[in-house]
């Protein structure tokens, strides 16, 4: 199986305290290494105001994650943020293929 390297960005409600930030991207963590991610890189942009309205809010707390991984991790991945109440928007983007990396 080949690897691709992804990048998923994800806005969290503005409300959101920096304890349950932090067990969010913990749990997205465990969850890219369970599925055999690897190299992850995680980067809190923080709270930036958005440009229309997503479901009654006006600013949202960004956060990047970027990995190695299989398209079927990618489909559990969002399927976990949808089923999340706190992420208000996600989106996921392959960077590239790396052809060096096989399981």
């Amino acid at each position: 199986m080949n690897f691709n390297h992804y990048e998923t960005i994800y806005i969290l409600q503005p409300n959101i305290t920096e304890a349950e930030n932090l067990a969010l991207v913990n749990q997205y963590k465990a969850l890219i290494k369970k599925y055999g991610g690897q190299n992850i890189l995680i980067q809190h942009k923080g709270r930036r105001h958005l440009n229309y309205n997503i479901q009654s809010h006006y600013d949202g707390i960004y956060v990047q994650i970027n990995y190695i991984a299989g398209s079927n991790l990618v489909k559990i991945l969002e399927k976990t943020m949808h089923l999340t109440g706190e992420v208000i928007r996600y989106m996921t983007i392959k960077n590239g293929r790396t052809d060096h990396i096989k399981v």
